[in-house]
């Protein structure tokens, strides 16, 4: 077992240009030690129903205590050392801007890109410190060499800043989309790897896979779909923006060869901070989405060619990984599960009421999706917050209808008790 002095010393670590002050409040890192040593014995699953750990891990996060926030699948809040941290960097960089941000801080990406790899399982030479999961993304979309007659897979419930992008390069490369309407929720790994493969054909380029959907948190099969796909030669496009850091897993588990995530969700780093992984033969062959001096080069940095932007974002992934870590991520994902079940177990079987997600863990984790008989998904997400103060998100897609809620670490037992009165209430109530 570490020793408290390791711990410290681990998560107080130096990452990036972090020298310049302290990285991480002690008094923080050793209240999540302490609770971490109470709940060393358990498995996981044990560890996701015990409330005096989580007790200790809501207490790093300074969210609202009027407003339930149940909409962390949009973007979720960070941890006060996060907050601390970037706002060090800031003031940091406010006293000499062209020095500290070019001369110390644009240094300090490397060991950021280190760690991120290192979570994600990867050489750091795949990876690249990127804004959000659309650009990472459109880099991939839009960097694919690609031509007239050539063929992309895809579905209907795949992100809609992504499907854009996709549907520009149609427009101007002259590329054919084939779309997968798929009618969620799906319990099976077969269907899903069948309503992909049967729409592959020898002019098949790309297959773009989205690991969990953001509307009802159906997680994909990715592995086995990227399998039959790598058979016939075609190749591999994940959107991992709602996994990464939210499941246990690491990035070559998917067999994608390109993939893109932000950061700001399920890692709650700072708002505007996000990754791309690019599979290390496939770098040179990827045409960056800001061009450098060479767009052919062997080098992942070429997709960080951004100009001015917030290294004091960057500089605080650091410290998010930090946290993310002292709790561990097989922790992690058990808690977020055991949350979604605690609420959907005691509304799935209401009068008037339907899940739009499976219960099953291999095909959901924190995001769930319901839905009111004879109630349109706005109204409601308006009667959960203006009655209960509820925040969640109403999705009307394609052919998807309902209401999102997404708890994260730290969300508790009674916030959800309150969004299941509200269910109940409404199962019960025609409202107008």
């Amino acid at each position: 077992m570490r020793t408290r002095r390791d711990f410290l010393r681990k998560v107080g670590a130096a990452t990036g240009a972090a020298t310049l002050l302290p990285t991480f409040n002690p008094l923080k890192a050793q209240d999540i030690l302490l609770a971490g040593e109470q709940i060393a014995h358990l498995s996981p699953i044990q560890v996701a129903s015990d409330e005096d750990y989580w007790a200790s891990i809501q207490q790093a996060y300074t969210t609202s205590t009027t407003i339930i926030n149940l909409n962390n699948g949009g973007v979720s809040p960070q941890p006060t050392i996060v907050q601390e941290a970037q706002d060090r960097y800031t003031r940091i960089a406010n006293e000499a801007p062209s020095y500290y941000m070019w001369r110390i801080m644009d240094q300090g990406r490397e060991p950021i890109r280190s760690k991120l790899a290192d979570l994600a399982g990867c050489s750091p030479e795949e990876i690249a410190v990127n804004r959000n999961a659309t650009e990472a993304l459109a880099t991939i979309i839009f960097g694919l060499t690609l031509r007239k007659g050539d063929e992309v897979v895809l579905t209907k419930q795949d992100y809609p800043n992504m499907i854009q992008a996709w549907k520009q390069r149609e427009i101007r490369d002259e590329i054919k989309l084939k779309w997968i309407n798929l009618d969620l929720p799906i319990e099976s790994d077969e269907v899903f790897v069948q309503k992909f493969t049967e729409q592959f054909t020898a002019k098949t380029k790309v297959v773009y896979i989205t690991h969990m959907i953001n509307w009802t948190g159906q997680i994909l099969p990715v592995r086995k779909i990227a399998d039959a796909a790598h058979a016939r030669g075609i190749e591999v496009v994940v959107d991992a923006a709602h996994t990464f850091a939210h499941l246990d897993y690491k990035l070559p588990d998917l067999g994608a060869d390109y993939a893109g995530t932000s950061l700001h969700k399920w890692l709650c780093a700072p708002f505007g901070s996000g990754m791309l992984y690019v599979k290390k033969e496939k770098v040179k062959g990827l045409y960056p989405l800001f061009p450098n001096v060479d767009p052919r080069i062997d080098d992942i940095r070429k997709f960080e060619v951004l100009g001015t932007r917030s290294f004091a974002i960057e500089q605080a992934i650091g410290q998010a990984i930090n946290f993310h870590n002292a709790i561990g991520t097989k922790r992690k994902e058990e808690r977020l599960r055991y949350l979604k079940n605690y609420w959907c177990d005691k509304v799935k079987d209401l009068p008037r009421i339907k899940l739009n997600t499976s219960l099953k863990p291999d095909y959901s984790c924190a995001l769930a999706n319901f839905t009111v008989e004879g109630m349109e998904p706005g109204a409601i997400e308006a009667f959960l917050f203006n009655k209960y103060k509820i925040h969640t998100s109403p999705i009307v897609w394609e052919n998807i209808k309902g209401v999102r809620v997404t708890p994260h670490v730290y969300t508790t037992l009674k916030d959800l008790d309150r969004l299941i009165d509200a269910v109940t209430y409404l199962s019960k109530n025609k409202i107008s």
